[in-house]
């Protein structure tokens, strides 16, 4: 069992890496939704404001506009609270492009490229028609 002096070194070294990664990085400072373009406003400690639209946020895309009007930022700053929704946002994660989890962003990735019309994706539709197009799933038996 670890004892309070091993606790309290813990702490210590927990609250200097913060302090460490405020100095390093933009935190929130502020945050807000906006119902008239359905946009998230982060407003950074950098005195940056960035946007995203709640769809492309997992845990946020099925959200409706009073969900998203509470919105709390965690005591760091890297984090976005949506109480609501029991959803969390790290934003640095979020400035760096990552909306997600990696499964949940691989599987919009696939949506997308499904949903692509490009001519080598008619081509190749084609030609498997050509060969009789894709084989018939057979009947349990």
């Amino acid at each position: 069992m670890a004892t309070n002096d091993e606790f309290h070194k813990e702490y210590l070294a927990a609250t200097r890496l913060g302090k460490e990664m405020q100095a390093k990085h933009p935190m929130a400072v502020a945050a807000e939704y906006k119902k008239r373009v359905n946009r998230v406003v982060i407003s950074l400690s950098s005195r940056v404001d960035v946007m995203f639209n709640p769809a492309d946020v997992e845990g946020l895309e099925l959200a409706t506009p009073s969900q998203l009007s509470e919105i709390e930022i965690t005591p760091s700053g890297f984090g976005l609270h949506f109480p609501q929704l029991d959803a969390d946002i790290n934003v640095l994660n979020l400035l760096e492009g990552f909306l997600g989890s990696r499964k949940w962003m691989a599987s919009r990735l696939g949506a997308q490229g499904g949903k692509s019309r490009s001519t080598g994706k008619a081509a190749a539709a084609r030609a498997n028609g050509a060969l009789g197009g894709r084989p018939r799933k057979l009947a349990a038996r």
